[in-house]
């Protein structure tokens, strides 16, 4: 149980992540008309879109978990990915713009795009939860960092229960800007881009934190090297 705590945190804590990087998505969604029950039921689908790539996310990764049976592993993991976002933000941009992805994931990321650019023209039912699906396969990397929790459960339906919490937890922030994306100003979304960086190291402490494997409640909870997972199916 404290496993999906901290997935859950992760989403709420980062959800201002989430409304900088994917949040004009949100704002420019389809909605047929500017009623409190259109932008509530658009509001559902394209969040139950998202939600439902971060399950698939989490039971690919899941499967891939089941091969790591030591908690060591699920240690470094989670350091390892809180160094990872820590750099993100503390490296100059110039240096990170020399580590370009290959042609195939830009094509890709193109396409989704693209995709996404198309959809966003139609209100449509099943557009609305296309866009949310679409939404969640775009690189985010506080979706990278949960994949990373996901793998460390060691559990296929661990991974899936992993990335359903880090979803429910970006969810308020999420289903406020699409309620409320007529309310907000570009200059707010400014100041909370500003912000982003913050919250990137934030999380990147919470992961090296949870990895050094302290006996915090729910912050770093203990964990035994010799039956890493049986104290998660316990509680």
């Amino acid at each position: 149980m404290q496993l999906f705590i901290t997935a859950f945190t992760i989403g709420l804590v980062g959800s201002f992540h989430c409304i900088g990087m994917c949040g004009p998505i949100a704002f420019a969604l389809p909605i047929k008309s500017n009623t409190l029950f259109s932008r509530i039921s658009s509001g559902i689908l394209y969040n139950l879109g998202r939600l439902s790539t971060y399950v698939l996310f989490g039971l690919l990764f899941g499967i891939i978990g089941q091969g790591i049976s030591t908690a060591s592993t699920q240690q470094t993991i989670s350091i390892v990915l809180g160094v990872v976002l820590i750099l993100s933000v503390l490296l100059p941009k110039s240096l990170i713009n020399k580590i370009n992805p290959s042609s195939t994931i830009g094509f890709y990321i193109s396409k989704v795009k693209n995709s996404l650019g198309k959809l966003l023209k139609s209100s449509s039912t099943p557009n609305l939860i296309l866009i949310g699906l679409l939404n969640g396969l775009l690189p985010c990397g506080l979706v990278y960092a949960a994949i990373g929790g996901a793998i460390a459960t060691g559990e296929v339906t661990s991974g899936a229960l992993f990335m359903l919490a880090f979803g429910l937890g970006t969810l308020p922030m999420m289903f406020s800007a699409v309620l409320l994306s007529n309310f907000i100003s570009l200059s707010f979304r400014n100041r909370i881009r500003k912000m982003i960086p913050i919250f990137v190291i934030i999380l990147g402490c919470l992961f090296i934190v949870r990895g050094l494997n302290l006996n915090i409640p729910y912050l770093s909870p203990k964990i035994d090297v010799a039956q890493p997972f049986i104290q998660d199916c316990a509680n």
